[in-house]
């Protein structure tokens, strides 16, 4: 909820109508790979998920479709911050008991 909120905001920024932000904000937050975004955004998507649930796994050849997908170095290195800093974060808020969405 409060990160689907910052991201609609930005949407309408872009000038996305808020019927499409709904759509995407929800496709996002239930299953990802239903959303309609670009293959490398996919890519990116998958790489994050992975990233997240399944850190030791993550080996080279992730990086290099990222890099396929046109994905320079800063760029990887900022998908790969952004995603351990909401890890580390989240668990911080989970070891204190931190609720900060609403059920």
């Amino acid at each position: 909820m409060h990160h689907g909120e910052g991201l609609r905001r930005l949407l309408a920024l872009s000038g996305a109508q808020a019927d499409d932000s709904d759509s995407l904000i929800r496709a996002l937050s239930e299953d990802y790979t239903t959303a309609r975004v670009s293959k490398a955004e996919l890519a990116m998507l998958d790489y994050a998920a992975k990233l997240t649930l399944t850190p030791g796994d993550v080996i080279v050849s992730d990086v290099n479709v990222l890099k396929a997908h046109e994905f320079d170095d800063r760029a990887i290195h900022d998908i790969c911050a952004i995603t351990a800093y909401f890890a580390f974060v989240n668990r911080i808020a989970d070891g204190l008991g931190v609720d900060l969405e609403d059920s």
